[in-house]
């Protein structure tokens, strides 16, 4: 992933890179520079945990989304595969 130095210093996070760690626009970052290269780092952490509980008719553990994260389609699911290699 690459992105380039707007004339005002801006830099566009990749959507790719916005999605896998779950940032919304508003998200503050702490900013450093650590051995010739900028680190952002996300201040607040998205509430993005999945809890694993029982299902109740079956008994098998099941993972629960998030309140809020919607509904998890094969569309969706093929859109974040798309990140892997």
């Amino acid at each position: 992933m690459t992105t380039t130095l707007s004339s005002k210093g801006q830099i566009v996070l990749p959507k790719a890179a916005r999605r896998r760690l779950g940032l919304q626009p508003g998200t503050k970052f702490a900013c450093r520079v650590r051995d010739g290269e900028i680190v952002l780092v996300p201040e607040t952490r998205p509430a993005t945990k999945v809890k694993l509980k029982r299902h109740a008719l079956t008994g098998l553990p099941v993972l629960t989304p998030p309140k809020g994260s919607g509904t998890l389609t094969s569309a969706r699911v093929r859109e974040l595969l798309t990140d892997f290699p």
